[in-house]
């Protein structure tokens, strides 16, 4: 929980964070270093010196340390576990829904535990989202549309058997559909992290919400016009609030950009940790302010109640955890 100046208390649900194994005995491939160093390059090029991390750190930090950095340093109360599976390019996976399982029964007052579907699996993929739901009882998944599956290297989510995952995840009471729609990662492909497929399942699936994790950067234009006329479209800031040290003028301009076009009930703060820990970023974005000449043109300003619902009060919204009563649950234990 971060405390205000004035002594107010905001609670802090991270949105975005990951527990994974890229490990080299766990790289299937070159792919699967070639994945784990970009990740790393992006640490380095938008960290703090001193919260860049050895590459052996990196490759694998461990539940113990990802609770340190985020619920005793990160000012998080709670955070969103979403799974990235690669297992074109790591032998047991990145990072699973069946791994990240441990890490909720480790902090089940913690972690938020998300599932994920690929429709390339097709019917099988269909049962196995039922026993996640069955297992699991999750409400939210996480899709990354640039995974390489087989000769395939990627998908849309306007594809019929996305199509028929979207309509089973919502028979069985999923609602949140994260999608990776941001910067591409080696050996990846660009175009098949583009927002476009948004707008279509946005409008055939209005019971669900659609969170573009990272706000589509680099594609920031396009999400934003889809997003404003539609309002099952919500943005995950992770990635972009990475900027907000080393380019604090270009995050003040994507700031100003997605509270124009999307408001502040639609935004919610992602770490996307390992990659960034919350303490540093989340310091940086409560001392912040849009430049005058921003808030002048724009209209929007990033105002402390506008930071509250960022951190925490609209994922809470989304994910149905009372915030009075879990900042209880959590201060009595």
């Amino acid at each position: 929980m971060f405390k205000t100046a004035d002594g107010e208390s905001i609670f802090v649900i991270d949105a975005h964070i990951h527990l994974w194994d890229a490990r080299p005995e766990n790289q299937r491939n070159i792919h699967g270093a070639q994945f784990i160093n970009c990740f790393h390059d992006y640490q380095k090029a938008l960290s703090p010196e001193e919260y860049i991390w050895p590459a052996d750190k990196f490759q694998n930090y461990g539940p113990e340390t990802l609770y340190e950095d985020l619920f005793v340093q990160g000012y998080a109360d709670m955070a969103i576990c979403q799974p990235t599976y690669l297992t074109d390019f790591y032998k047991d996976g990145f990072n699973t829904t069946e791994q990240n399982a441990q890490l909720k029964e480790m902090y089940p007052d913690r972690i938020v535990l998300n599932g994920a579907f690929d429709p390339r699996d097709g019917e099988a993929g269909l049962e196995y989202l039922e026993a996640l739901v069955d297992t699991h009882g999750i409400i939210g998944v996480k899709l990354y549309t640039a995974e390489w599956r087989g000769d395939s290297k990627g998908y849309k989510l306007s594809d019929p058997w996305a199509q028929r995952y979207l309509e089973k995840a919502q028979a069985l009471g999923i609602k949140n559909i994260h999608v990776h729609k941001g910067p591409t990662i080696l050996p990846l492909n660009r175009d098949a992290f583009d927002v476009a497929d948004i707008d279509d399942a946005a409008t055939s699936f209005p019971a669900l919400n659609f969170i573009v994790d990272h706000v589509g950067l680099p594609r920031l234009d396009d999400f934003c016009w889809i997003a404003v006329q539609e309002p099952n479209v919500y943005g995950g800031l992770a990635v972009a609030s990475a900027f907000v040290s080393a380019r604090p003028r270009y995050f003040a301009e994507i700031m100003a950009e997605l509270l124009f076009w999307v408001g502040e009930d639609r935004l919610l703060f992602g770490s996307d940790y390992g990659i960034w820990q919350p303490k540093w970023i989340i310091e940086k974005f409560m001392a912040f302010e849009l430049p005058e000449d921003l808030r002048a043109e724009t209209g929007v300003d990033l105002t402390p109640a506008v930071k509250k619902k960022i951190l925490g009060e609209n994922a809470a919204k989304l994910y149905g955890i009372d915030i009075e009563a879990q900042s209880a649950k959590l201060q009595a234990n």
